[in-house]
């Protein structure tokens, strides 16, 4: 089973080895979040299109990055983005990040990812980083119920299981020492689906996850 999802957010032409042992790693991804420019940008972006294709054709799945600011971003700048990743860079589905979790938003998500849908995107995950209401789940593919450092992480006890069996539960932790047990933490605390950063700050998410080694 496919258990890692990788967000990792610096430019193909600045670290192409990165990017590169990305790719040797693909049979063991769930999935890569494609965030060229806190979403797809203003324009296409050739290293990130060369770089798209490559993890296409290795089978990886592209999940287009797209921030929705808790619901208050507008409907319609969203879906430019989702379009943009489609037809930019061939995402097959979508990282709504900044989501909510209570269920007075619940509506405004229904119509997003229903556009996302209707966009071709097969694969959905919404970033809660806490858990989120049950209706989110009928949404959603993957739903994103921590993310945080690694001290706050050990510190999270199981969390009771909400969803219907085709939801997978995926946890993002920064700050992670590299002999930390990252997956036996994320099965006891029942995510699927993880990602564990050595990096730390206000931009955690510009490191590799631990076990994928980049040189040069």
């Amino acid at each position: 089973m496919s258990t890692l999802l990788v967000p990792y957010y610096e430019h193909p032409a600045v670290r192409p080895a990165a990017w590169a042992a990305i790719l040797a790693a693909a049979p063991r991804l769930y999935g890569v979040v494609l965030n060229p420019a806190s979403g797809p940008g203003h324009r296409p972006d050739a290293a990130f299109a060369e770089t798209a294709a490559r993890l296409r054709t290795a089978g990886v799945t592209l999940l287009g990055y797209s921030d929705t600011g808790y619901g208050r971003r507008p409907y319609e700048d969203v879906v430019r983005d989702l379009r943009r990743h489609r037809e930019w860079y061939g995402t097959q589905g979508a990282f709504l990040d900044q989501v909510p979790s209570g269920i007075g938003e619940s509506g405004h998500y229904e119509r997003l990812t229903t556009a996302a849908r209707t966009l071709g995107c097969v694969t959905l995950a919404l970033n809660h980083g806490t858990p989120p209401h049950p209706a989110y789940a009928a949404l959603a593919d993957l739903l994103v119920t921590f993310e945080g450092p690694w001290a706050a992480y050990l510190r999270t006890p199981p969390q009771p299981r909400h969803y219907p069996s085709g939801v997978r539960v995926c946890h993002l932790v920064h700050g992670v020492p590299a002999d930390a047990d990252m997956a036996g933490a994320a099965r006891e605390r029942g995510a699927a689906v993880h990602c564990a950063v050595p990096g730390t700050g206000a931009h955690p998410w510009g490191t590799l996850p631990h076990g994928l080694d980049a040189t040069g």
